[in-house]
């Protein structure tokens, strides 16, 4: 038998809980991978809180997208993997979890020096954050404004953006503004004055923004320094989107994704693998709880916390 974390309502934390479930078996182009990382991520809160509208629960609800692992078995028509590969993967459907069949193609190799707590923390924040990045034409020559900075989507971005070629200027507290600094950032602490402080900064103008804090000082600075509202982008506030001329990525915004921005949120977790690999990418790791642990970790996440914070069952 495997153990899972699931839950049968809407509410808090406490609804989180552990239960066993068989072993699961691939299918035709799936693997199987005893999970030794999952991810959470704030969208597994919104779900299970009722913040982010989810289908009416009829069955117990699995929770969780990213995680890396071991390969334990693998299904007919699966070329690329062997029991006993160490692999990241993202977009399943119940992570949280001591073992998880997922099909091939969320798979990817997990090279020996990138670890099961890096890999987990790679899914949803790596691609929300290529894929905003790349819709938005991000490049050699922009001035970039990131709003939520030292978030993990925001620690994301600003990498890939600065590897790209453009300056990024990043709202952050105080006392992350070093975290900022070091990934290659220009900060700048969020609160009254803020667009002036950001002109200050970038006296050749902004080009490019991305909301990831959702708050209204983010909109409104962004679509005060920037003429051209296709390159203003929200992670977070997607209803709020189309009023203000701006785009949307997912965030609850009633347009949903692209095929092709679907396709650049799977591109990203095997660009990001190589480059940490290659040390020239990072990923900032939090507190590290057990899999039962699930309801403390979504009350770390819902309070806020430094670095990535994994369940490791």
């Amino acid at each position: 038998m495997a153990t899972a974390i699931v839950y049968t309502e809407i509410g808090g934390p406490e609804i989180l809980r552990p239960i066993e479930i068989p072993t699961p078996i691939p299918a035709a182009g799936q693997v199987a991978v005893r999970v030794e990382a999952a991810g959470v991520n704030p969208i597994d809160a919104k779900l299970r809180s009722g913040r982010r509208p989810s289908p009416k629960i009829t069955e117990p609800r699995r929770v969780g997208s990213d995680g890396a692992g071991i390969v334990t078995a693998v299904g007919d028509d699966v070329d690329g993997f062997r029991i006993g590969d160490a692999v990241v993967f993202s977009g399943a459907k119940g992570a949280y979890a001591s073992d998880i069949a997922i099909d091939a193609s969320r798979v990817h190799s997990r090279p020996a020096t990138v670890s099961a707590a890096q890999g987990a923390a790679l899914g949803i924040p790596v691609g929300t954050a290529y894929q905003a990045l790349r819709s938005l034409s991000v490049g050699p020559g922009d001035m970039l404004l990131l709003h939520a900075g030292s978030g993990a989507v925001g620690q994301a971005a600003i990498q890939l953006a600065v590897l790209w070629g453009a300056t990024v200027i990043a709202t952050t507290s105080d006392r992350r503004a070093d975290t900022v600094r070091d990934l290659g950032a220009i900060p700048v602490a969020y609160g009254d004055g803020l667009a002036d402080r950001v002109r200050s900064l970038a006296p050749g103008g902004v080009t490019a923004a991305i909301d990831a804090a959702g708050t209204d000082e983010a909109l409104q600075t962004s679509v005060d320094l920037i003429a051209d509202r296709s390159r203003i982008a929200t992670l977070v506030r997607g209803r709020d989107a189309a009023a203000l001329g701006i785009r949307a990525f997912s965030g609850g915004s009633p347009t949903p994704l692209t095929p092709q921005q679907l396709a650049w949120r799977d591109e990203a977790v095997p660009v990001a693998l190589a480059l940490l690999a290659a040390g020239r990418f990072s990923v900032e790791l939090g507190p590290r709880l057990a899999l039962a642990d699930a309801a403390e970790a979504h009350r770390l996440i819902e309070q806020g916390t430094d670095g990535k914070v994994a369940l490791i069952p």
